[in-house]
């Protein structure tokens, strides 16, 4: 496989977990995978599509399996990395000995995550039925049609993306200030973390 020059230039800013990303990196350049650097992260695909990403947290490095919740998880080591998460596990680690001890493992799933892909998976995904709008949202929406329909035409990954994030709030002059905030990101068609 072809090493990618933005993967190497990350690699070299690193200061946390540089010889697990490194050790990572080997595993998956040694697979069918396509190395690409996307969102800040060394990313694999293949045939164009998002499979695994390279992570560094604070506490943990972690490998992204974007539909990691198709993959067998006998040892229940793959996680979810938030509470609405649907699709992608992460399989985490502290340290360089974690991931040799499971070096195995990682080639299996690697290669399943690949399998996953060549078949055409897809993850079935909750119904949007069960988007809950706060109020805020639900008044600004009626309130402009401009924003209402710049709304209605986002993914349902984006609205859901707005939804929870506006939610979070306690309070409701803060839910209506992150309603407010929002408005250029939804106008322009970008999701809340989109680029």
């Amino acid at each position: 496989m072809d090493l990618n020059p933005k993967v190497d230039a990350h690699l070299g800013q690193v200061k946390r977990w540089r010889e697990e990303t490194a050790l990572l990196r080997g595993l998956l350049l040694d697979s069918e995978l396509t190395e690409e650097f996307k969102w800040g992260k060394p990313c694999y695909t293949f045939q164009d599509h998002n499979v695994i990403i390279i992570q560094g947290f604070k506490e943990y490095c972690a490998l992204l399996f974007c539909k990691g919740a198709l993959l067998p998880n006998a040892d229940g080591r793959l996680i979810a990395p938030g509470e609405n998460t649907q699709a992608a596990r992460q399989l985490r680690f502290m340290g360089v000995q974690e991931i040799v001890e499971i070096k195995v493992r990682l080639r299996q799933l690697v290669a399943a995550a690949i399998a996953v892909e060549r078949a055409g998976l897809q993850v079935q995904y909750k119904s949007n039925a069960e988007l809950i709008l706060p109020e805020e949202l639900q008044g600004r929406l009626a309130a402009d049609s401009t924003l209402r329909a710049a709304f209605a035409g986002l993914t349902p990954g984006r609205q859901r993306g707005y939804q929870l994030f506006i939610s979070a709030a306690k309070q409701s002059k803060t839910r209506a200030a992150r309603v407010e905030k929002c408005r250029p990101r939804i106008l322009a068609g970008k999701g809340l973390n989109d680029d």
